[in-house]
């Protein structure tokens, strides 16, 4: 649990920070710095889960493939919802895009965990 909030942190500054440099300094459009975002943040993501919280031993080709799309499908999820939540509260309620993006990271923090243990990186016998 240590090692997830370590490295959930780390995965949340990054998606933060891709997206506040995408929309500050390059002034990209909120729904695709958004997705930029979550690109870089899913990748980082995965191979800390993987190596470092997780400690999946999954290498094989065909199962490494599974794992990964299973961990990418799951993010999208939770990506989806931060994408619409970032978007209702800022296009329609007019709320601050950043307070709105940490309060949506916060939700899609818990989702990934739950992804990532019960279905992603559950410990499997015959896998190692």
């Amino acid at each position: 649990m240590i090692l997830y909030v370590f490295f959930g942190g780390f995965t949340t500054l990054v998606n933060i920070g891709v997206y506040l440099v995408s929309t500050k300094v390059f002034h990209m459009d909120l729904v695709l710095s958004n997705g930029l975002a979550w690109f870089l943040s899913v990748l980082f993501a995965y191979v800390t889960n993987k190596i470092f919280v997780f400690e999946s031993k999954t290498w094989k080709a065909k199962l490494l493939l599974r794992e990964f799309v299973s961990f990418v499908g799951a993010r999208l999820v939770s990506g989806l919802f931060d994408t619409a939540f970032l978007y209702v509260t800022v296009e329609y309620f007019h709320l601050w895009d950043v307070a709105m993006k940490i309060v949506s990271n916060i939700a899609v923090i818990i989702m990934n965990f739950v992804f990532s243990k019960v279905f992603i990186f559950r410990k499997k016998e015959a896998h190692s």
